[in-house]
């Protein structure tokens, strides 16, 4: 059995935003794994919907180079936001993308060690360490993806905080090309994870189907009524739960609605152990399979870019799939990328007033 620190638990709120106690739970379960106590946050709906994966919190900027029937988005971090406005260290980051999209370096130690275009008697690696003493504060290449296709855009969003380039098939045209940046506007609002439902995995989609069933079951009041009422059925007559919340039961069984602002967490806990304790009966259930498909249906929408509504439709019921046919028949997204600065990294925290207090007593 790991050892579960106090670190591990620490990480695993941050990357999830679940109660510390819950992080401690999960990754005791899971015997220290960090993946598996996510996904088991995910089930247990432990995890808030709003938080994401990973916090963003790292300093820096991306950039955008095009070339024919090329483009390459390039991520560049600094330590500070004041860095990441500056003009010298912004013309950095952008050579730094023209290097990768006129050169066929495959990732980043092949672009630091490549020639630096500006001075051949250089690598790229010597012209970051010159920028880092120049600038005063550590920056780093973190990452840079390129996207080949017959039509190429790119689109930067917040001064650079995001940037996201497209490829797709298709006639070129101004039409076309118009079209597909206001579709990579769209990937940089609503960060979709998939081109289409095509590109999802079968095993991706059995995670998917497993951790929806788990949730919805881990939550009875969004259960349908009539598996709701045989959970509750089964507490009452079992005597699972207690005398104050078998009277709450009875007093507001009539208006059903409102009854788990009334129950006790215990009684709810109960009800959640009863439905996954006759999950085997419950995926058999059509009803509960309508539920279940729905909500699979509903997540597909939202990662899927051509399933996603379009966000500047008029009707607001176009999707991205129905707009892009509207511009022309022929046109596809074949491939998208969408760095946003920072993501998955964890920020310093800084502490200002320490910091002088600091400096003050070793001066």
């Amino acid at each position: 059995m790991a050892t579960i620190t106090a670190a591990m638990v620490k990480e695993l709120r941050e990357m999830s935003g679940a109660g510390m106690m819950d992080c401690k739970k999960a990754l005791t379960e899971c015997d220290g794994n960090m993946e598996a106590a996510v996904e088991a946050l995910r089930k247990s709906g432990a995890m808030k919907a709003e938080k994401k994966a990973s916090r963003i919190a790292a300093e820096g900027i991306c950039r955008i180079a095009k070339a024919e029937g090329k483009a390459v988005v390039v991520e560049v971090n600094s330590e500070t936001d004041f860095v990441a406005k500056n003009e010298v260290f912004q013309t950095f980051v952008e050579k730094i993308a023209e290097q990768v999209v006129s050169t066929d370096v495959a990732d980043v130690d092949a672009l630091l060690a490549s020639t630096w275009m500006d001075d051949t008697s250089k690598t790229v690696n010597d012209a970051l360490v010159e920028k880092v003493a120049t600038i005063g504060e550590k920056l780093s290449i973190r990452r840079f993806e390129k996207v080949e296709a017959p039509i190429v855009v790119g689109y930067l969003h917040g001064g650079g905080r995001i940037g996201v380039i497209v490829g797709a098939e298709g006639s070129k045209s101004d039409a076309t090309e118009e079209a597909l940046t206001n579709i990579a506007m769209q990937i940089a609002a609503m960060n979709p994870q998939y081109a289409s439902r095509d590109d999802i995995s079968a095993d991706e989609l059995a995670k998917l189907r497993e951790i929806t069933i788990d949730s919805a079951l881990n939550d009875p009041a969004s259960l349908p009524k009539p598996i709701l009422n045989k959970l509750i059925e089964k507490a009452m007559t079992e005597n699972l739960w207690s005398d104050e919340d078998k009277a709450i039961y009875e007093e507001k069984k009539s208006n059903m609605n409102f009854l788990f602002n009334f129950l006790s967490k215990e009684a709810t806990a109960t009800l959640a152990q009863l439905a996954m304790a006759g999950k085997a009966d419950y995926v058999a259930d059509k009803i509960f399979s309508g539920l279940v498909e729905g909500r699979i249906s509903k997540q597909v929408k939202e990662i899927c870019l051509m399933d996603q509504t379009y966000v500047k439709a008029e009707d607001g019921k176009q999707t991205v799939a129905q707009y892009l046919k509207s511009v022309s028949a022929d046109l596809k997204v074949a491939k998208f990328v969408r760095f946003e600065t920072g993501e998955g990294m964890e920020k310093k925290e800084e502490d200002f007033a320490a910091e002088v207090a600091k400096q003050m007593a070793g001066n």
